[in-house]
């Protein structure tokens, strides 16, 4: 069965021809789940001071995380001509930034009373980052696998090494 991917893109921020930034977005991603799931084991065990304190830092984590996956993210998108042309990576991007800005202001509105902001601010916002990151990193997964952003020069090249693993037969 053949798969066809464009020409890749390459990647600008690299280590040795590994893209960083997919590196990067499960640690925001992570973060930020994590702090919409201890928003409802606070919402469950309101009397534990563990849940508020452990989104705070969650949030943090989360929003700093997402700064530095975002900043490789940007320059992606801004140095590798096919990413500017795919109009998916900009509703990728700018999903995230609305994401990073709503988990910033749950974060802020935290900081001085952990517990007091959760319900229902707080849980609403972790809800709709969690929504809309389920929606961005399944755009990041079509700009990666179908449309071949961040992906080596070399993708697109012949048949059998497109279709093979090891050398085996393509039509396989």
């Amino acid at each position: 069965m053949s798969t066809h991917h464009p020409s890749g893109s390459g990647s600008f921020v690299s280590i040795k021809g590994h893209p960083i930034h997919p590196m990067l977005i499960p640690f925001p991603i992570a973060f930020l789940v994590g702090a919409f799931l201890t928003d409802l084991g606070h919402a469950f065990q309101r009397e534990s001071t563990f849940w508020p304190e452990a989104s705070l830092w969650l949030l943090g984590a989360g929003v700093i995380s997402g700064l530095v996956a975002g900043a490789t993210g940007a320059v992606e998108a801004m140095k590798v001509p096919r990413a500017r042309k795919v109009g998916s990576t900009w509703i990728h991007g700018g999903g995230n930034v609305v994401a990073l800005l709503a988990s910033a202001v749950n974060w802020v509105l935290r900081w001085d009373d952990h517990a007091g902001a959760i319900l229902p601010t707080g849980i609403v916002l972790s809800v709709c980052v969690v929504l809309i990151l389920g929606f961005t990193g399944w755009l990041g997964g079509e700009l990666t696998f179908r449309h071949g952003i961040g992906v080596s020069p070399d993708v697109g090249g012949s048949t059998a090494s497109r279709n093979t693993v090891g050398g085996g037969d393509p039509r396989v």
